[in-house]
């Protein structure tokens, strides 16, 4: 069976994604209610049991609001993520059940490759993850400030790239948010723009093998209020036709859902 990709949720609110394959099914972040999380489970036909692996990108509410449960009911699954956040959450989990990764490293769950790597983000060392299963690659880069050669390297190799696109910067600035807030989100350490996003993709678009497939990129991480997807998707589009880039041509772009489960994607 192919390597697969469903979002349960992502936002500003909450964020919980599925990788799997017909042998390994791996859970990305708790940030929504445990009853969410198991409802999507059920509606993919996974039972927690059957969960591999928890992986933790870093420690804010959105990303582990309901750790302690799922961890609690996915018996068989370690929680993966680096020193820095498990120290931050180590009160929701067994400690016999924790997994330290470090950034730069590859490790196996069952059959899927997990790589981890770099954010750069106001947190306790966060960590995005590259998913590898027969030569197809799912990335998910979220909650990070800027994109490095890293970050960067990983989205280049990815047949989908699950991308921040977390605010339109003109609709933060004139927004009702404290001072404060803006600029930790406009911060190195805070969140990727949509307008950033986009030369993200330029980047790694012209660096990219002609000859492989075009890639698919779902946008993620949108905030409520300084965000909407239609913006999203028309701010990123400006910025790859200025690059002579183009949807549906050198890549395919969606949207992903703040509140509900998006479809099953075969990568």
């Amino acid at each position: 069976m192919a390597l697969q990709f469903c979002s349960l949720a992502s936002g500003s609110s909450g964020n919980c994604s599925l990788v799997k394959t017909d042998r390994t099914a791996l859970l990305v972040d708790t940030g929504i209610t445990g009853k969410r999380i198991l409802g999507g489970l059920a509606d993919m036909g996974v039972e927690p049991a059957r969960l591999s692996g928890i992986l933790i990108t870093h420690e804010h509410v959105d990303h582990v609001r309901s750790l302690r449960m799922l961890s609690r009911k996915a018996e068989n699954a370690r929680v993966y993520a680096s020193e820095g956040t498990l120290e931050e959450v180590g009160d929701k989990i067994r400690p016999e059940k924790a997994e330290i990764v470090c950034s730069g490293e590859e490790f196996q769950i069952g059959d899927i490759l997990v790589r981890a790597f770099a954010l750069s983000h106001d947190a306790a060392e966060p960590l995005g993850y590259s998913f590898i299963h027969e030569g197809r690659q799912v990335t998910i880069v979220t909650d990070t400030g800027i994109v490095s050669d890293e970050i960067l390297s990983q989205a280049q190799q990815a047949n989908l790239l699950v991308l921040e696109a977390n605010h339109e910067v003109n609709i933060l600035r004139m927004g009702a948010y404290p001072y404060a807030l803006k600029r930790r989100i406009l911060g190195d350490r805070g969140h990727l723009s949509n307008e950033a996003a986009g030369e993200c993709l330029c980047r790694m678009l012209q660096c990219r093998d002609p000859q492989r497939e075009a890639p698919h990129v779902l946008l993620a991480h949108l905030s409520r209020e300084n965000n909407t997807p239609q913006q999203a998707y028309l701010t990123i589009r400006n910025v790859l036709f200025e690059q002579e880039l183009y949807i549906d041509r050198d890549l395919t772009m969606d949207v992903m859902e703040r509140d509900a489960a998006g479809p099953v994607l075969e990568v």
